[in-house]
């Protein structure tokens, strides 16, 4: 074999060698990866997806937690929409405490942190004293307000008889058990304020000194430039307040327990109610696993159409277009 023969066969063989040390570098370093995140992928499969598995197998079943399953295919599904009288009412009372309490709450928590952004003295104390409820117990502090609404030495009657106006009996009145659960929500919205204020803190100044060399007030720099910079950070807010007010469960458990009647039996307690209030004598977790899943398609299918319809409303910067 002649030197001109010899040379592009060694630099092919040099060319071969380089790939193939790529090759092993590149499987070291993707056994590597998978290695590091190897915890993440196992927690991930047995806390979220086996469990997801688990329970979209036992909805279609007749299962009491305690004895093999029963494959029952439609039927917990067909009772569950068709012939359960307690699932509408269920359903009516978990929209009407989605439409009461989330504007409330974005209202409320934005009107705080409004409040708590203002360079005033001791302002960081009202920022604590505002978000201290978040970091209470909710059961202990749910518990308080069930005195609280004590008809005959609760506090909020006491004080309507100060005020010289009509008492109520609160949670025992099927006008009055809703928005006193909601109002119960209202006492934590501290995580909404602290959200919202990071939003506020990050408009930039300059707008606002445009604005009052336009001659614009507090009021329209607020709706005009404030309101359309944050609205990202609006967005997250209702996303995250609906999915926590269809999933509410403290409040109904401790307070009303459904009632009166089925003015405030969400959908999440009456998963509760089916499933293990009566666990020692009927359990059905098949019947109220099937309810956990049409309560989640119901979460699921709001969040998409919020999401959808968001670019109508919320501000994008030019960078985002």
């Amino acid at each position: 074999m002649t030197a001109t023969e010899i040379a592009p066969a060694a630099g092919v063989e040099r060319s071969a060698r380089a790939r193939a040390r790529r090759r092993r570098g590149s499987l070291r370093e993707f056994l590597t990866g998978h290695l590091f995140i190897l915890p993440a992928i196992v927690g991930l499969g047995l806390l979220v997806v086996y469990p997801l598995v688990t329970s979209a197998y036992h909805a279609f079943t007749d299962w009491n937690g305690l004895t093999p399953a029963t494959w029952t295919g439609w039927k917990n599904f067909r009772y569950l929409l068709g012939h359960d009288p307690t699932f509408w009412p269920s359903v009516r009372a978990t929209a009407l405490f989605v439409v009461m309490s989330v504007p409330a709450s974005l209202v409320a928590g934005l009107a705080l942190a409004v409040l708590v952004n203002r360079a005033l003295r001791g302002v960081r104390i009202f920022r604590t004293i505002f978000y201290l409820p978040v970091v209470l117990p909710s059961v202990a502090v749910v518990a308080l307000w069930k005195y609280v609404y004590d008809p005959q030495y609760g506090l909020a009657n006491q004080l309507l008889k100060t005020l010289h106006l009509p008492t109520s009996m609160w949670v025992g009145s099927t006008r009055m058990a809703m928005p006193a659960v909601v109002i119960v929500g209202l006492w934590g919205i501290g995580s909404t304020m602290m959200i919202f204020l990071a939003g506020l803190q990050a408009v930039p100044k300059e707008l606002y000194e445009a604005a009052q060399v336009d001659g614009a007030g507090p009021i329209r720099s607020f709706f005009r430039i404030t309101l359309p910079m944050i609205t990202p950070i609006l967005l997250l807010q209702v996303v995250l307040q609906m999915n926590m007010a269809f999933q509410t469960f403290n409040q109904i458990a401790i307070l009303t327990k459904g009632g009166p009647g089925t003015t405030t039996d969400v959908l999440m307690y009456k998963v509760y109610f089916d499933g293990f209030y009566n666990y020692l004598n009927t359990p059905q977790l098949g019947y109220a696993t099937a309810e956990v899943w049409v309560l989640f398609l119901i979460v699921m299918a709001v969040t998409v159409v919020t999401l959808r319809f968001s670019s109508i409303w919320v501000y994008a910067g030019e960078d985002d277009r």
